[in-house]
Order: structure tokens, then C-alpha cells, then sequence
């Protein structure tokens, strides 16, 4: 039977595994918040369940058990350490470096046969060491994979996103002189003690492509895109000027 492996987009090397999976598990999420107003969730003592908003999308993740045992008849490890035979997957979970210093995860492609071929990210990844050697050397690994599926990256979705900066790592983006009155102010209001925004979000309110948060954040000076905390205002230019960085 053929084996499992995983093809990463960034080598197209695929990494295969020792032994095929006992089991898999798919989970689908749907597409599900809890409503929310100005002033906190949506609650009422009368109400049985929460009051939800569909959000669109949804997650689907898939989870895989995997076994390795360089005890095994025709196994050979030079360095006797089952390590070096799931080291690679615990790249797979690493953000890859970006000339931006922006990281992103790692698009890996869940490969089995001809009935899974499934586009995803490796949201998550824990390994149980058995068989050790006089010196602590592991021999046997139960790896567990949490993959999350992605879309598939069609022509028409990379036009959507920013170009991908060609620059060197720390080269500063030149950003647009943008006139005030072409700028719409964006308050960020509360708390220390509130959630802080996301780029993401704020891209998807003001021109519907979350792909704009990266030349978002240049466009602010903000050097933590994922943490906007209150107070501050974020200035939002047209997506023409916005898409014109980096």
C-alpha cells in the first residue's frame, strides 16, 4: 500500500512517513461566532442557547496518528535516534521566514493514495518517545498532526493578496503620502484590559481582502500586526495606495 506524505509548497520535496496511519480523524468547524454588541456578548437570563452569528468559512481539521520504530526490519538510522526520522515534521509546524520579518505557516499537502490529497497548514504537533537506549536515546515515536486545510491557491485568489516583497530582510517599504482627507480614521477604543484588534479584521471591514494587513501595518509603523492595542487611531487609506506598498 502506498505510504503517506507530505509535500511541502516551499521544496516540493515530499516527506514520507515510516508507516502508514492507523487512523484518521476529520473535524469539521462551521463558520459560527457568538454575537457580540458594543457592549459585550449578546446574554439574557430567558435565553437556553447563545445567540450565534454565521460568520462564513469554517475550519476543517484533520488528525493523524503516525508510528516510528528504527527497531524495525529494514529501518536504518546512522544516528540510532528516531529524532532524525520525525525531526522533519516538526519543521512542517515552524513559520517560514518571510523578507518582510513576517512569518508565515508552512502549505504542506496531506498525501495518501489517490483518495486524500488535502492542502493544509500544521497547526499543532506532540510526540511520545518509547524505547530508550542506556544513554536516553529514543527508538520508537508516536507522532500526533493537527492539519488545518487551506484553499487551494488558484490564480484568481493570488491576485487578491499583496505581491511578495522582493527586498532584503529590514529593507523599509516606501510608503505613500496620503493626504489626509483621502484617509478614513479608525479609533481603537477601550481598555488594557480589552482584546486587541487584528489587522486581519480591520483589512476585511475596509476593503474585503484580510490578505491587506501586512501593508497595513506598514502604512502604521505597527511592528506587532497581531496585537493592536486601545487607544490609538489607525489611519486607512484608499486600497489603491494601500496595495501599492511592498
Amino acid at each position: 500500500m502506498e505510504r503517506v506524505a507530505f509535500l511541502p509548497d516551499e521544496t516540493g520535496q515530499p516527506i514520507h512517513c515510516l508507516l502508514n496511519p492507523n487512523s484518521v480523524v476529520v473535524k469539521r468547524l462551521a463558520g459560527l461566532d457568538r454575537r457580540r454588541t458594543w457592549g459585550g456578548l449578546v446574554t439574557g437570563t430567558r435565553l437556553t442557547d447563545d445567540p450565534l452569528l454565521v460568520t462564513g468559512g469554517g475550519r476543517t481539521e484533520i488528525e493523524v496518528d503516525l508510528l516510528f520504530d528504527i527497531t524495525l526490519p529494514g529501518v536504518v538510522v546512522a544516528s540510532g535516534d528516531v529524532r532524525e526520522l520525525t525531526r522533519p515534521f516538526w519543521d512542517l509546524a515552524e513559520n517560514a521566514a518571510q523578507p518582510d520579518d513576517y512569518g508565515t505557516p508552512r502549505r504542506v499537502r496531506f498525501v495518501w493514495g489517490k483518495t486524500w490529497n488535502i492542502p493544509a497548514v500544521v497547526a499543532a504537533i506532540a510526540e511520545r518517545f518509547e524505547r530508550f537506549t542506556s544513554t536516553g536515546v529514543p527508538e520508537r515515536s508516536w507522532l500526533r498532526m493537527r492539519l488545518i486545510r487551506t484553499g487551494e491557491v488558484t490564480d484568481a485568489a493570488a491576485a487578491t493578496e499583496p505581491a511578495a516583497p522582493t527586498a532584503a530582510a529590514g529593507t523599509q517599504f516606501e510608503i505613500p503620502d496620503v493626504p489626509d482627507d483621502q484617509v478614513t480614521f479608525h479609533p481603537i477604543i477601550g481598555s488594557e484590559d480589552q482584546p486587541a484588534e487584528r489587522l486581519d479584521e480591520i483589512a476585511t471591514q475596509y476593503y474585503g481582502e484580510p490578505g491587506l494587513w501586512r501593508a497595513l501595518a506598514q502604512f502604521n509603523g505597527i511592528s506587532d500586526p497581531l496585537n493592536v492595542p486601545p487607544p490609538q487611531v489607525l489611519r486607512i487609506p484608499p486600497i489603491e495606495a494601500i496595495r501599492s506598498i511592498g
